[in-house]
């Protein structure tokens, strides 16, 4: 897929390009970025490098993870790097989502707002029949964005996780095309206890 951009009210979703290099190094300092996500740490230069001018143009180009750079404003070059949020490891029409958030962005609700834009993509132009929100046990903040989005929380699985060498159990979560108010490609028969 080409690389596109969204736009919900307050920010625009595009792909990161060059340009973005020192934010996403700047950002990826955070020791809460590194703890919580699978980036490198110490994360360097060459990592953001490598994010923006290899691993995001050959996620689009392989169809196999549409990485997007959030940013405040309408313009897709106006605001500051907020966030990054990407859909990936598609499977029998079942996509994950995962994101960060710059630190001095939390807390306004941006990446609640970008999560929903993507759940919506994911359904309507991917034709996802569910998207999955996985993080460590103990990420609140991103259960948090999760379960604000529409995410309903399934559980916990052991092991679930692989972070810098060592297995951690994780939260996992989904949201159904019918949790946000969008026709489903199948009918679903849930279970009954």
């Amino acid at each position: 897929m080409e690389p596109l951009t969204l736009t919900t009210e307050r920010l625009t979703l595009r792909t990161f390009t060059p340009d973005d290099t020192d934010a996403v190094f700047e950002a990826c300092q955070d020791p809460a970025i590194r703890r919580w996500t699978t980036i490198p740490s110490p994360y360097a230069r060459r990592h953001a490098e490598q994010f923006v001018g290899r691993l995001v143009p050959d996620g689009w180009r392989d169809d196999t993870e549409y990485t997007f750079a959030v940013r405040r404003g309408e313009s897709a070059l106006g605001g500051p790097l907020v966030a990054a949020v990407s859909l990936h490891h598609p499977r029998a029409g079942t996509w994950e989502i995962g994101y960060w958030t710059a630190k001095e962005h939390r807390g306004h609700g941006y990446m609640t707002e970008a999560v929903t834009a993507l759940t919506r993509f994911a359904f309507t132009t991917l034709g996802a029949i569910r998207l999955e929100w996985r993080a460590e046990v103990g990420n609140t903040g991103s259960r948090a964005v999760a379960e604000k989005s529409g995410f309903v929380m399934e559980g916990t699985l052991r092991a679930g996780l692989l972070n810098k060498g060592t297995l951690r159990d994780c939260w996992i979560g989904a949201v159904l095309p019918s949790d946000v108010g969008l026709p489903s490609t199948y009918p679903y028969l849930p279970a009954r206890p």
